[in-house]
């Protein structure tokens, strides 16, 4: 979406225009250090730093951003992307390095190895397969002794998302989005449609859904996901052929919600890459609720995305569309279902 959603980035240019004796203080021992600009970036300014040493020139990736909120999101992906690296060894560039600018005020950088790459998304095959083998490796195994969520904030472009740490899926993914709908009715305005499916979408919808995933005898692990996988975060390595994703927004979730960002209408990462997915990683058990799972999760996507975009009334009128399409369907909640499943067992 970066490439609709042009934004003027508050970084000054010279923070891509020198390198910084911070910058210079990670890097290796260098004879010579060149620095041009590389990429587009919403809220930062991006470059590439070529690092010349012994007549060897090996290149590096440098992202910089300005201010408090800078300083955060900097800090935030630098910290997600070791997590992904340690899981994930060839899934994402190496991050090398957080800090701050000492010759330009109040800018920050980010410092990765750099990866050449295609200009194409990976094939659905090859990055689902991927992905499945991130939430495989990574099961189980948080920073949080088993739970979900995250002692990192991370972020959504610009809009910070506070995580904690919760031991029950759904009391982490009730607790979480209803922050954001607050959030939401700040940065759009109220809405008395979003204002009168609260109530329904909580109590109902939430509990049905996500409920009978670690009830019944059922139960899910917390696995680290990369948080924000669309078109513009992933590419194909060109040396390996390999998918390489970044930008990442990563904490430790059910395996699914790494799909909610899948069905959306703008993401060339689509149905497609779901159906891989399933290949390598089974559906959570109640198999039969994986569909409306999906579209519960793409729902919290659309509040983050109407929070980014608010001066854009798609992204708000997406949200209302799937929140109205799950309060519609699921009006008896957890108890309904519940009972349905008591009366099946009897039947027996």
């Amino acid at each position: 979406m970066a490439d609709e959603h042009a934004s003027e980035t508050m970084v000054p240019i010279e923070a891509i225009q020198t390198v910084d004796p911070e910058v210079v203080a990670k890097l290796p021992p260098a004879t010579q250090i060149s620095i041009v600009p590389h990429g587009i970036s919403l809220w930062t300014r991006t470059a590439r730093l070529d690092v010349e040493h012994d007549g060897v020139r090996k290149p590096y990736f440098l992202k910089t951003s300005y201010g408090a909120l800078g300083r955060a999101m900097t800090q935030s992906e630098f910290q997600c992307m070791s997590r992904m690296r340690r899981a994930a060894p060839d899934l994402v560039p190496e991050p090398l390095a957080s800090g701050s600018f000492s010759g330009v005020p109040d800018v920050h950088f980010l410092l990765c190895e750099f990866r050449r790459m295609t200009g194409t998304v990976p094939a659905p095959e090859a990055l689902a397969a991927k992905i499945a083998e991130l939430h495989r490796c990574s099961a189980g195994g948080s920073g949080g002794g088993g739970k979900f969520g995250s002692d990192v904030p991370t972020f959504h472009g610009n809009v910070q998302v506070d995580h904690g740490w919760s031991g029950f899926w759904e009391e982490y993914f009730a607790r979480t989005t209803r922050v954001l709908f607050g959030l939401e009715q700040e940065a759009q305005g109220p809405n008395e449609e979003i204002k009168g499916m609260i109530a329904p979408f909580f109590d109902k919808v939430i509990p049905r859904l996500l409920r009978p995933l670690e009830t019944g005898g059922r139960s899910i692990q917390p696995c680290l996901i990369h948080g924000d996988l669309w078109h513009g975060n992933a590419e194909t390595d060109a040396e390996t052929g390999l998918p390489i994703v970044f930008d990442a927004a990563s904490f430790y979730a059910h395996n699914e919600y790494e799909l909610g960002v899948w069905r959306q209408p703008w993401n060339n990462i689509g149905e497609a890459y779901r159906a891989e997915y399933y290949k390598y990683m089974p559906k959570s058990q109640p198999e039969e609720d994986c569909d409306d799972r999906n579209a519960l999760y793409a729902v919290r996507v659309n509040i983050l995305d109407s929070i980014l975009y608010k001066d854009d009334p798609s992204y708000r009128q997406m949200l209302i569309s799937g929140m109205r399409e799950l309060v519609d369907k699921f009006p008896g909640g957890f108890e309904e279902w519940d009972a349905s499943q008591e009366k099946e067992a009897a039947c027996k």
